[in-house]
């Protein structure tokens, strides 16, 4: 299987999803947006879009988003599997038609994820706790788009995550997550760090091991799954 992903900011990469990928002796390649890098010229058979602070709408401000966008639009419509997070989940939605506007809250940090009853109903979910910690970094959401099955919400903002024919998978939250990816975050993102109700300060932004962890095996759990639909 080739995976390949697409990475907005050089803080914002694949994390944990390398070491998935290496344990199971897939080949995976990357397009750095940011540096201005060709997009292959065939599709992959596992494409993954990454995070990044920009929105869907900022087009004007980033000239490789259009083409970006056309990418992912022809890979959905040829039948590849996709993964978004965050900014990519984001993206995979608008061009599923639905819309992304601004959340109500600013989520930053260490949150529980509740999944929804369509979520715990399906195989890939199968054996997962109802609520988990995830790690959280968003200011914008996703509408569920017309035919996918909401997945989980959070109290700060509900919607989550969802499934689009079995083979689009949207998070809004970070299972890849790794200790030096949130420094880095916290290093290059600080202006996010406003007071609200789901901000954390530094420390707790960090987080304790443990969640790393947690985050990482239910990763791998969902990837492995994921593919094999």
């Amino acid at each position: 299987m080739v995976c390949h992903y697409l990475q907005h900011v050089p803080f914002e990469t694949p994390r944990a999803i390398f070491e998935w990928a290496r344990d199971r002796g897939l080949q995976i390649s990357g397009t750095r947006l940011f540096l201005n890098e060709s997009l292959p010229e065939s599709l992959p058979d596992f494409l993954i879009i990454m995070g990044g602070p920009m929105g869907v709408h900022d087009e004007d401000r980033y000239p490789w988003m259009p083409e970006e966008k056309a990418y992912i639009k022809k890979s959905i419509e040829n039948g590849i599997k996709i993964l978004g997070i965050c900014l990519g989940a984001q993206l995979l939605a608008e061009l599923l038609g639905a819309e992304v506007t601004k959340n109500p809250y600013k989520e930053i940090g260490w949150f529980p994820v509740r999944l929804t009853k369509e979520a715990l109903a399906h195989p890939l979910f199968e054996g997962f706790p109802e609520e988990f910690q995830a790690f959280h970094w968003h200011g914008e959401t996703f509408a569920i788009p017309k035919g996918a099955i909401p997945l989980a919400y959070s109290e700060a903002c509900r919607n989550q995550a969802f499934l689009y024919q079995e083979r689009i998978l949207g998070l809004q939250f970070h299972l890849e997550m790794t200790p030096e990816g949130a420094a880095e975050l916290l290093e290059n993102s600080k202006e996010d760090l406003e007071p609200g109700p789901y901000v954390q300060n530094q420390e707790e932004i960090l987080g304790e091991p443990s969640l790393y962890h947690e985050t990482r095996e239910l990763l791998f759990k969902l990837l492995d799954r994921f593919i094999r639909l």
